[in-house]
């Protein structure tokens, strides 16, 4: 009789496990195939003339140059050294804005003492400033990191003011009415509830830190995703320019994919009306 029962039950297990299957291959196939159409279209518009195929090749030329440059180690070089000078920028912007926003949005007088600077530069664009960064830091790596630094501590360091200041009121005087320290009401009840607010503000830096530096780049660097993309278009080398540029658009992709699972990794509190 148990040998009946498992066999009953063998075919259960094995439909469950289709199921699951076919689940994440659909939800592959909807989240693929606008980029594969792309890609296909990329492909077949310049050699059926649509678009000049000199100025435009199709994407089999892009990823031979792509990887013509992955052999030859120079991609690696290139991106090695923005990714470095992106995370250091980057990194620095997350640990001077953040703190420096939950002290401007929990305490009146530092807001009222701060802002006014506060609102005089973020309406400066950073590649505004990027002339000034190089003449008083010079071409070297220093005026590469401040102007990413600059371009992200405004993002972060605006949202954890907002996130901060927005805070449900509801929730501070329960956790008032409990008794709770101010210490351990910042910590428990401002800092947890500002998160979700502050990641937004973390992966528009993300963004930020890429786009900034690859202009940085191409204006003064000998090294650098900028700089490969700008060497080509001057060499009239296409396909490795577009290889160039797929790669920032890699690297942002990732980078957005990574701050997003950090962002759902420490508000997992935080419920989700879509989720079924």
């Amino acid at each position: 009789m148990a040998s009946v029962d498992k066999s009953l039950g063998y075919p259960v297990r094995v439909s469950h496990g289709i199921r699951f299957s076919f689940y994440w291959v659909g939800k592959l196939a909807k989240q693929t195939a606008v980029i594969i159409f792309l890609l296909l279209l990329w492909e077949t518009a310049p050699r059926m003339g649509l678009v000049d195929s000199t100025f435009f090749p199709p994407f089999s030329k892009v990823a031979e140059g792509f990887w013509g440059l992955l052999i030859s180690g120079e991609l690696v070089a290139h991106f090695e050294a923005s990714i470095l000078r992106s995370l250091i920028g980057f990194g620095l912007a997350i640990i001077i804005a953040i703190p420096l926003g939950l002290i401007i949005g929990w305490y009146p007088l530092a807001n009222e003492l701060l802002n006014p600077v506060l609102e005089l530069f973020r309406n400066t664009a950073a590649l505004a400033l990027l002339p000034v960064f190089i003449l008083l830091l010079g071409i070297g790596e220093l005026s590469k990191v401040s102007i990413v630094l600059f371009a992200c501590i405004f993002p972060i360091l605006l949202n954890t003011i907002n996130a901060v200041r927005n805070v449900d009121p509801l929730l501070i005087r329960s956790a008032k009415s409990m008794g709770l320290a101010s210490y351990k009401l910042f910590y428990k009840v401002i800092i947890p509830a500002s998160i979700p607010t502050i990641f937004t503000g973390i992966r528009m830096a993300g963004t930020s830190s890429i786009l900034v530096l690859i202009a940085a780049e191409m204006v003064g660097a000998k090294e650098g995703l900028g700089y490969l993309i700008n060497y080509a278009q001057m060499n009239f080398q296409i396909p490795q320019m577009y290889a160039g540029i797929l790669t920032i658009s890699l690297v942002g992709f990732l980078l957005n994919y990574l701050l997003v699972s950090l962002e759902r990794r420490f508000s997992s509190w935080k419920t989700n009306p879509n989720e079924k």
